[in-house]
């Protein structure tokens, strides 16, 4: 009980401190891209226009929650030491796991919020080009029988709001609580916040790009051992960022089968759990 209030304690001061920081103002940025693109849509079919709205929303969000993960994750353990707030903390019976997984917490909560807001963005938008092309369609068909106006207003609506939207989510805030976990695993031997950005940058190309150059490299050819021993090993250094790519399934209006959204899920909560094991075994020994 008494680690839990502790954990609490941690997480609400580290999520205090970033919204301090003014770290939504990407959401600003968010706003404008989603919000703009209705204005280059007018000469798009109404289901041109529904994949364009997902398609930029959805990696827009995918994109400035994976930054916002980086960069809140990287700042925290060197501003903690400049301020010698980490020398306060752990000066009481608090290990330093639980001061790590504390603030992991606060990061967390910072990216459930980051990532609600956009979705509440992106889904009002959504139902407002919704609405306008429903506004049209009867204009449009007002002469038209019941049973003609009600597949055409039907066609609308399946077009819009599907329900792997919310899986769709979900992985995109996975993804971004794995890349907090692996930046907090660098800054837990790296000595400066710039070299742990760099280095989680160059992972999160990596995880991106890895699934296709394999891909490509194993493609025609009956791999030896080595080739996939080696192939394996950089999957499991490296994750595999591409897997929570469920972007086109959903622009497609293509129903994303519950297992696949189990095991993505389920593997993001593994590599979260081993880069936070490892950052937490790393920083144990760390001398401060």
């Amino acid at each position: 009980m008494k680690a839990l209030r502790i954990l609490i304690a941690i997480g609400r001061n580290t999520f205090t401190e970033l919204v301090r920081q003014r770290v939504f103002f990407f959401l600003l940025i968010f706003a404008l891209l989603v919000i703009g693109n209705s204005a280059f849509m007018a000469r798009l079919s109404f289901q041109e226009q529904f994949q364009m709205l997902k398609d930029i929303s959805l990696g827009a969000m995918s994109v400035f929650s994976s930054m916002l993960a980086i960069l809140a994750t990287a700042g925290f353990l060197p501003k903690d030491m400049e301020d010698r707030t980490i020398y306060t903390i752990l000066a009481k019976p608090v290990p330093r796991w639980l001061y790590l997984l504390g603030k992991l917490t606060g990061i967390f909560s910072l990216l459930a919020v980051a990532v609600l807001l956009m979705a509440a963005l992106f889904l009002g938008v959504l139902w407002m080009q919704e609405s306008s092309v429903l506004a049209e369609t009867r204009a449009h068909l007002q002469n038209a029988s019941a049973e003609e106006l009600a597949m055409a207003l039907k066609e609308v609506t399946d077009s819009t709001f599907q329900a792997n939207l919310i899986p769709g989510i979900i992985v995109i805030f996975l993804k971004a609580a794995l890349l907090a976990s692996l930046t907090l695993f660098i800054s837990s031997f790296a000595t400066s916040s710039i070299f742990t950005i760099l280095m989680a940058a160059a992972v999160y190309f990596i995880g991106h790009l890895q699934s296709t150059a394999r891909d490509y490299w194993l493609a025609g050819v009956d791999p030896e051992w080595w080739m996939r021993l080696l192939a394996a090993a950089v999957a499991l250094v490296f994750p595999d960022l591409q897997a929570f790519n469920l972007t086109d399934d959903i622009i497609a209006g293509t129903a994303v089968p519950m297992t696949l959204f189990v095991e993505t899920a389920l593997l993001g909560l593994l590599y979260t759990t081993v880069y936070f094991t490892l950052a937490a075994f790393v920083f144990s020994g760390r001398e401060l």
